[in-house]
């Protein structure tokens, strides 16, 4: 990921963290050197690195940013994720923010390695969603990344979904996909969500190249699976849970979307302590 696209994801939440001052360390420390660690208080996967290492660089460059590993490695409780050395002032004023983004991504990048290892063996690939915290969908589909997860559309230009509401609105699917392949043309790549076996054959019918199947049993969906047929490749989606990801995966989808790996993963548990 290159520091351009987090520079200024960086710059706002400073600004926000920051307003005016940091009161409280600027009356306490007025130019004390020192180390302080960023310690893991449990197992997970490490991401965002760079993103924390950036938040220094933009409070103070004297402080510097060390770390044994790199994004995508396992850790356990009790080891030292980086190490900070320079002015206290500036290790603390910035600490906040590198623990909020550490702790978001590497949450996210921990949810989505134990969502692929619960399909390993099976030709099902985890995805995303656009259920993303605003401002900060590209760090949080790079944390999917680095969980080993693959990533759906990034925004609304990226490809065309058509949704339940996009099908009730045209009247039926063969109508929202004419009026999609009459505005942007045949090379556009389609994905029809469906939620009965009755859709999945018309979207079938119209040639699309994905479809999802949406709040479906497993059974139905493998019933679903059966009816593609490989005509196009097949998304499960719609609040599927760890537990269950193994018989999804086991129908034989394709690409399953978790929603709860950007939108309500439990952040991992770092803290940061003066040496």
């Amino acid at each position: 990921m290159h520091r351009l696209v987090y520079k200024d994801i960086v710059a706002n939440a400073l600004a926000e963290d920051l307003g005016s001052g940091d009161w409280t360390t600027s009356s306490i420390f007025t130019g004390e050197e020192g180390k302080a660690f960023i310690v893991a208080k449990e197992a997970g996967v490490l991401a965002g690195l760079p993103v924390a290492e950036e938040v220094y660089a933009q409070v103070d460059t004297r402080v510097h940013f060390r770390t044994n590993f790199q994004d995508g490695s396992k850790i356990n409780g009790g080891d030292c994720v980086a190490t900070l050395e320079g002015p206290v002032a500036g290790i603390l004023m910035g600490e906040r923010v590198a623990l909020n983004f550490l702790q978001r991504m590497s949450g996210v990048a921990t949810a989505t390695r134990a969502a692929v290892e619960s399909v390993h063996g099976t030709r099902a690939k985890i995805t995303d969603t656009r259920k993303t915290a605003p401002g900060l969908r590209l760090l949080d589909k790079y944390a999917v990344r680095v969980g080993g997860g693959v990533n759906h559309r990034f925004n609304l230009a990226d490809m065309v979904l058509i949704k339940d509401n996009h099908i009730r609105g045209a009247g039926s699917i063969r109508e929202a996909v004419a009026r999609v392949r009459r505005h942007c043309g045949f090379p556009v790549k389609i994905e029809v969500e469906t939620e009965t076996l009755d859709e999945v054959r018309e979207a079938v019918a119209c040639g699309v190249e994905i479809i999802m199947l949406d709040n479906m049993t497993t059974s139905r969906m493998a019933e679903a699976v059966s009816l593609i047929a490989g005509r196009a490749l097949v998304e499960a989606s719609g609040g599927i849970s760890r537990e269950r990801l193994p018989e999804v995966a086991a129908t034989g989808v394709d690409l399953i979307s978790l929603g709860y790996l950007t939108n309500s993963s439990r952040v991992l548990d770092l803290s940061l302590k003066l040496g």
